[in-house]
């Protein structure tokens, strides 16, 4: 240890997420943080259901976060040269497209949650062979529902839509990528030398990754008429990729990358067949690790990759169910309807609902994700009388969460024929008791909380740490677990409630009409 400074080796992880970029430096191998620096990043809605980020202000705020930790480090007595690894993870399916002359992003990121490719996927669903539109058509080859969730559909309407694209893939100096891939290309040279990399978990997200073979593949390549030229190279989530060419980081290897889900998974260390985590932010997303079996799930989920340590390492496989609406129910609470002051005021409130009256709220905003896949869906409020009020709006948006977590485990369950035991959870969302208690409730399992808030960040920089040696087996680290919720209710309530959210959410359908 003599060579490292008074913290030992350190290493930094880039978290970028939807709404927010932070920089945190752990103790190697460790979920201890010694520094950390966030920053809010800015979305734009230029019309209704769009959602862009501008990409050079997430390069520009992810660099201020390294900044700014490592002037903290320095402050604490630390010092930037006993960081040994960067590790990376990232909003998923957010794409972007530069110039690789240039290096200039060619229009705004498409950020996940954008829902303008509904029209893309409808002309993508006339190209299915025999016309019968199923939109599982290509989830053999790639483990997705065709969505205007993914990757490619984005890439797609870009290519359909911007002409500076168009000219850019004309000319052969188009590049895509996912957040990581923006990131990575940037912090090792960008338009000197730049690495244009990505990881299998957020390959696997694009639509045009075999699940299989974990190579872009020929025949989805050739579906959404997309030049594998601007396609960045696919790598494990741990290895060297890299290295940093300037700063304070400078000649640091870049060595981990993970999708931030899937971060959270390895950050929750369910490394292990039949574990679960659950993590509630804008959205919320649950992920079951099935080891090296790919599930193919005829329920609606994802079959995606959990994680990969290291190139000559089988990956590790995952059933993924994704809410889009979880904090963001919230957040059109207190900003369009004005009913919360802040999201922290929703336990409060919700603990203020009395109990006569069962009002219902499905908050699909945008559709339905899984395990419906119904894009015509939109937000009902159902079972309102005279006596309801605002407690019982905001309750219902805090119930809606869980109903759709127990959607998501239920599929899981018939899926994998192994019931859960235990689910564990982080996330933002996860300080709110009343939600947890409420989860466990709806759910019928225990619940175990994160003892430590940042799964997703420690995720990514395991991940790096593990990748600057081929051969580091994953060591035990010690994480205290947090607070373990019951449940409460009898299965007869439990039931009934869950009744009342399945009636609900068949109201929420056929709203949007094309």
């Amino acid at each position: 240890m003599s060579e490292y400074g008074k913290f030992g080796p350190l290493v930094g992880a880039i978290d970028e997420g939807t709404s927010s970029a932070r920089f945190i430096i752990f103790k190697a191998n460790s979920c201890e943080v010694v520094a950390t620096y966030q920053k809010e990043i800015e979305q734009h809605f230029p019309q209704e259901g769009w959602v862009e980020q501008d990409a050079c202000s997430i390069l520009e705020v992810v660099t201020i976060c390294i900044n700014e930790a490592v002037k903290q480090l320095v402050s604490l007595g630390g010092s930037p040269k006993d960081i040994v690894a960067i590790g990376v993870t990232n909003q998923r399916e957010t794409t972007i497209v530069w110039d690789k002359i240039t290096g200039k992003p060619l229009h705004n990121a498409i950020v996940w949650l954008d829902m303008r490719t509904s029209s893309t996927i409808d002309k993508l669903l006339d190209l299915v062979p025999n016309k019968t539109r199923n939109k599982n058509y290509l989830k053999p080859l790639c483990g997705l529902p065709m969505s205007p969730y993914f990757s490619a559909v984005k890439l797609r309407w870009l290519a359909d839509n911007v002409e500076v694209v168009q000219q850019a893939l004309k000319n052969g100096t188009c590049c895509f990528g996912t957040v990581d891939t923006w990131l990575i290309w940037n912090l090792t040279g960008g338009v000197n030398g730049g690495k244009h990399i990505t990881d299998v978990t957020n390959a696997s997200r694009t639509m045009l990754m075999n699940i299989e073979t974990l190579n872009w593949d020929p025949l989805l390549l050739k579906f959404f008429e997309i030049p594998k030229s601007v396609l960045p190279q696919i790598k494990s989530s741990s290895e060297i990729y890299g290295y940093i060419a300037d700063g304070p980081l400078r000649s640091i290897p870049i060595s981990g990358c993970l999708g931030d889900q899937q971060a959270a998974l390895v950050g929750q260390l369910c490394l292990q067949k039949g574990q679960a985590k659950a993590t509630y932010g804008t959205g919320c997303f649950v992920l079951y690790n099935t080891g090296d079996v790919r599930v193919n799930s005829s329920k609606g989920l994802l079959t995606t990759v959990a994680y990969q340590l290291g190139a000559n390492n089988a990956p590790c496989y995952a059933l993924e169910g994704s809410v889009a609406v979880a904090g963001a129910a919230l957040g059109w609470l207190k900003d369009n309807i004005g009913i919360l002051e802040s999201a922290k005021q929703s336990q409060e409130l919700a603990e203020m609902a009395t109990e006569n009256g069962s009002v219902v709220f499905v908050p699909a905003f945008s559709g339905l994700y899984a395990p419906y896949w119904r894009q015509d869906a939109r937000g009902v409020i159902c079972g309102i009388t005279e006596d309801t009020n605002s407690n019982h709006i905001v309750k219902a948006a805090l119930e809606a969460v869980c109903f759709q977590v127990r959607d998501i485990l239920d599929a899981m369950n018939e899926d994998c024929g192994i019931p859960l035991q235990l689910l564990k959870v982080d996330g933002g969302m996860t300080s709110n008791w009343l939600l947890m208690q409420m989860q466990a409730d709806l759910i019928g399992i225990n619940i175990i909380k994160a003892g430590f808030t940042e799964s997703t960040a420690l995720g990514a920089a395991l991940v790096a740490y593990w990748g600057l040696d081929r051969n580091t087996q994953t060591p035990n680290i010690d994480i205290k677990n947090g607070q373990m919720y019951n449940p409460k209710i009898s299965d007869d309530e439990r039931d009934m409630r869950y009744k009342q959210w399945k009636m609900a959410v068949e109201r929420s359908l056929g709203w949007e009409q094309n």
